[in-house]
């Protein structure tokens, strides 16, 4: 299997700017909590998959944030995801990272089931195929791995929405690209997906199951 850069999409757990729609649920205490937590998992997992770079790609920028006080695991990469929508952002990252030869997992930290295990098979995926995915239950991906770029993958998507997958297989379909899917997982992102959290991440967590609105 070959060495596969990961790149971690992360958003800073700061109140009212992560997880809002959570906060109807768990508060927004609650939900920044779960936010870090989650963005802790990813990175543990992202490292213990021992398939090499790990970036951490964040928005607000390293300035903006106190993200030295999350305490995260070392021999992480630190970069910033800079402006525009999440297309232009994942797009530029992307195509930094592939430039240099690299076969890159773009992932975000939304799915606490996106494991080492997962992330293994998705880069295994990458030997015989030109993408992998991780599809979601809500229509979007958890995770995207890609040994060729192409702006048209990340370009007039609509994000956070139910077609986001679809979409993105017509476009690698129409670029010729063989894709390998994974298992659909869930994200963590509104209030009926709690029932997927796992217990360890439940713990402290204000009303988080069942949600009563």
């Amino acid at each position: 299997m070959k060495r596969v850069h990961i790149l971690i999409m992360a958003k800073a757990p700061i109140e009212g700017f992560c997880k809002t729609r959570l906060i109807p649920a768990l508060g927004e205490r609650g939900a920044t909590a779960l936010a870090r937590s989650m963005l802790v998992r990813t990175v543990d997992a992202a490292l213990a998959a021992g398939l090499g770079c790990v970036e951490l790609c964040v928005a607000p920028g390293l300035q903006a944030f106190d993200w030295d006080g999350l305490r995260l695991p070392g021999g992480l990469t630190w970069t910033e995801q800079g402006e525009g929508d999440l297309g232009a952002r994942m797009a530029r990252a992307a195509q930094r990272v592939m430039a240099c030869g690299q076969a890159i997992l773009l992932i975000g930290t939304d799915c606490p089931a996106l494991d080492s295990g997962v992330l293994q098979s998705a880069a295994a995926a990458l030997d015989t195929h030109d993408a992998s995915m991780v599809p979601t239950a809500d229509g979007g991906y958890a995770l995207l791995g890609l040994n060729r770029f192409s702006q048209a993958l990340f370009e007039g998507m609509a994000w956070s929405t139910a077609s986001v997958a679809a979409d993105t297989r017509q476009r690698l379909a129409a670029l010729q690209w063989t894709l390998l899917h994974l298992p659909t997982l869930h994200d963590i992102d509104e209030p009926a997906d709690l029932p997927w959290l796992p217990a360890d991440l439940q713990f402290g967590l204000p009303n988080a199951l069942p949600y009563k609105p």
